[in-house]
Parts: C-alpha cells; structure tokens; sequence
C-alpha cells in the first residue's frame, strides 16, 4: 500500500481511509449499515434540515439486482462484489425554521456530502471499505430509490469488505492504491482565489 503522508497534524483514520475497488464477495446486514447511517445522521446541515436519504439493497436480498442494474456498465466488474449498494440523495426542497412553505434547498447537495463523509468514516472504523461513484444511470437510479422529482441523486457507494486486488479485471489493478492529495496551497487562500483564465 502505498503510504501517506500528512503535512499537518491529523486524526490518522482521516489519512487511512481511501476507496478501494476490489470487494471480497461477502454480503452484509442491516446491522452492518446501521451505524454507518447512525454516524449520517449526525452530521451537520444548514437549518439542522438534514436533506440526505439513503437508499439501499443488501447483496443477495429481492432489490440487489434492481439496484446493481441502475449502474453503468464500467462500474459493475468490481462493484458487483460489494456487500451493500447505497444511494444518497438530497431533497430538493426546505423548510425554514418556523416555516411550513417549502422553498428551494441551496446547500442539500453539500449537506449530503458531510453526511457521506461521516459515513465513510465510520465505515473505516468498522473495518468496511467504501467506494462512491458518479457512474449511475440517473434515470433506471431513479426508479429503483423512488427519487421522483423531489430528490436529487447525488451518488452510488458500494460498501463491503476489502478483497484481494488480483481478483480485479488487469485495467483495474493499477488503481488500487490509495491517492494522494494537492497540497493545502493550492486548495487555502488567505483572502480571495487566485485568478485564472476560463
């Protein structure tokens, strides 16, 4: 495994985790996912509003087929053998505090993203591995979770347990090492960004 290096001091279950490709085939429980929804459901959100959702199948049970169809083709190869397929949506829409009208949501999208960062995370502290993954078909993805026109899909991640990378088709096997990171100064800037052209 290739090692990383943090440039400032930080919590090493931040510096360790990273999204691995090859699964081991196993399936996993209700049980297995409810602390990494628990560890979701405490993340922070604008107006304590919390917009994500989850929607998922556990391999082997009556939606896993349905779910794993809602992926493109380029995914299946490895993430047929996770062990849960989840969907993380956004709602679309918000009421504020002392307000029943329902109104646009601005931040749902980066709401659900704290939540799926908490959820990696704690998947990581129980020994899973965690991939998300763009590369859904968003309308076949909206079927199976029931999106309608009020949730936005905002990812697939196949979550399991870690299997030999060997088992990976040959295009693949290259990838399975951690990836770095740009430096913070290209990514913090006392006062505004830099300009650049485009």
């Amino acid at each position: 495994m290739t090692q990383r290096i943090a440039d400032h001091p930080i919590d090493p279950d931040i510096l360790t985790r990273w999204s691995p490709l090859a699964f081991d085939g196993t399936a996993l429980t209700g049980d297995d996912l409810a602390s990494l929804f628990e560890a979701a459901r405490w993340a922070p959100s604008a107006f304590n509003y919390q917009p994500w959702r989850f929607a998922y199948a556990l391999r082997g049970d009556d939606r896993w087929e349905a779910f794993l169809g809602a992926l493109l083709p380029f995914n299946l190869p490895w993430a047929e053998k996770c062990g849960a397929l989840v969907f993380i949506l956004s709602d679309k829409l918000v009421a504020f505090p002392g307000k029943a009208e329902l109104v646009p949501a601005i931040t749902g999208s980066f709401d659900a993203g704290a939540a799926w960062a908490y959820m990696a995370l704690q998947a990581h502290k129980q020994g899973l591995i965690t991939h998300a993954m763009a590369g859904f078909d968003a309308e076949r993805a909206g079927m199976v979770t029931n999106a309608g026109t009020r949730y936005k899909i905002e990812t697939a991640v196949a979550i399991g347990r870690q299997g030999d990378a060997s088992t990976l088709p040959e295009n693949l096997r290259a990838r399975e090492v951690p990836s770095g990171r740009l430096p913070i100064g290209q990514l913090a800037f006392a006062g505004p960004l830099p300009s650049v052209e485009g």
